[in-house]
């Protein structure tokens, strides 16, 4: 058995040494929730030309000077909206200007409209301020110079994303395909949602939560159903599975010690390579990671339905990001509210939720069956291997739920 660690190395470098995920162009509107395949810069600055923030006057700041002490009345040369061509500054006046609008060459601030008071009949305006070169002007680039780097490689496109993008001029961005996910859950004692249970079966929780997550995160995915542990059905679905081109193959069950856990020989048999089975965690310790033939990865997930959630969150997922270009994610490190036991040796993914002080409060029901502290909970907290009990106070790694 080896520890998270090196289980986590051993996904990694094989991800690393698969060829990457193929790329397509999208259009902006195709793009959310896909990965960029390169880094992406804008072909524009933004804004486009300086610009008022505020509904106001445009002018030379030298000549007001001293309005605050002593209101100065200037005349108003015109009017520009948001969305008129930029104007030139001919004589010794002001413009008023509108939200957006260019500011007129020869002017280098604005006084908002709330600092002055219009005087027969807009021709003129008096000035109540003193304004400052700059006031209430949004400096052309100043967002985004032309040619700056708008998102780096392997960012998965939110919609905030795609704003920045559309206001650098980007229509059409190179991002990476979808994975091809796909599931084969095992178990005689799974019951498909819908149908009634007999004497001595479960609920198939598992395979709802994986072809779901799947589907949030936009992966392509597909489920070739429940084998009844056989192990010529396994087979037989596994070589559909695999002729049908998946980057990554999940598993449910029989993976762990019992007569009906089969998948480790049948993926021998069928000549993986296995690079681990069983990792020292809690829960998900029967896990098993194997490279096929044709280079797809096996993930032999253990049964339990939160053990299944753990194998996806903290190693397939890892997987994935690598073969999507992503950087490795980083957790962030909270203290724990309470002392909090665990086993010996293993590192823990327990169920956790945010304190309003910033820590962190490990839930009760952490066994590996037990889904209704996984609804309470909104993020993991990693206890390391080190120790029977974590004291509070103690720092720790969290991930995002």
């Amino acid at each position: 058995m080896i520890s998270y660690a090196e289980a986590l190395d051993f996904v990694r470098d094989a991800a690393r040494s698969a060829p990457p995920l193929s790329t397509e162009p999208l259009t902006l509107g195709l793009a959310l929730g896909r990965v960029s395949a390169e880094s992406v810069h804008g072909t524009e600055p933004i804004p486009p030309f300086d610009n008022s923030s505020m509904d106001g006057y445009a002018l030379a700041s030298a000549r007001a000077a001293g309005a605050s002490s002593a209101p100065l009345t200037l005349p108003v040369l015109g009017v520009i909206m948001a969305g008129d061509a930029p104007r030139c500054q001919a004589e010794s006046g002001v413009w008023k200007i509108m939200t957006g609008a260019p500011v007129p060459a020869g002017c280098d601030a604005i006084i908002p409209v709330e600092q002055t008071k219009e005087l027969d009949g807009g021709r003129a305006v008096e000035i109540r301020a003193t304004p400052h070169e700059g006031d209430f002007i949004r400096e052309k680039g100043h967002d985004f110079l032309a040619g700056a780097e708008v998102l780096p490689a392997g960012t998965t496109l939110t919609t905030r994303h795609l704003m920045a993008l559309a206001a650098a001029g980007v229509t059409t961005l190179n991002v990476r395909r979808k994975p091809r996910i796909a599931l084969i859950s095992t178990g005689r004692e799974l019951a498909p949602p819908g149908k009634p249970l007999a004497p001595g079966m479960i609920r198939d929780a598992s395979s709802t939560y994986l072809a779901a997550e799947c589907g949030r995160l936009g992966f392509d995915f597909r489920f070739y159903g429940v084998v009844h542990d056989d192990e010529s059905e396994f087979r037989a679905k596994l070589e559909h599975a695999l002729s049908d081109n998946h980057d990554v193959i999940l598993t449910t069950g029989a993976v762990s010690m019992g007569d009906a856990d089969f998948i480790p020989s049948v993926l021998k048999d069928m000549g993986a390579r296995t690079l681990f089975h069983k990792v020292a965690i809690k829960p998900g310790r029967p896990i098993l990671f194997a490279e096929m033939p044709n280079k797809t990865f096996v993930f032999g997930l253990p049964g339990n339905p939160v053990s299944s959630v753990v194998g996806f969150r903290f190693f397939v997922l890892p997987c994935l990001r690598e073969l999507l270009g992503q950087s490795e994610e980083s957790p962030i490190r909270c203290r724990l509210k309470n002392k909090t036991d665990k086993p010996e040796k293993l590192r823990c993914f327990f169920k956790a939720r945010r304190l309003e002080d910033g820590k962190i409060e490990i839930l009760p029901g952490q066994a590996s069956f037990q889904i209704h502290s996984l609804l309470a909970a909104d993020c993991w907290a990693v206890l390391p291997e080190e120790g029977v009990s974590i004291p509070a106070d103690r720092l720790v790694d969290v991930f995002d739920l």
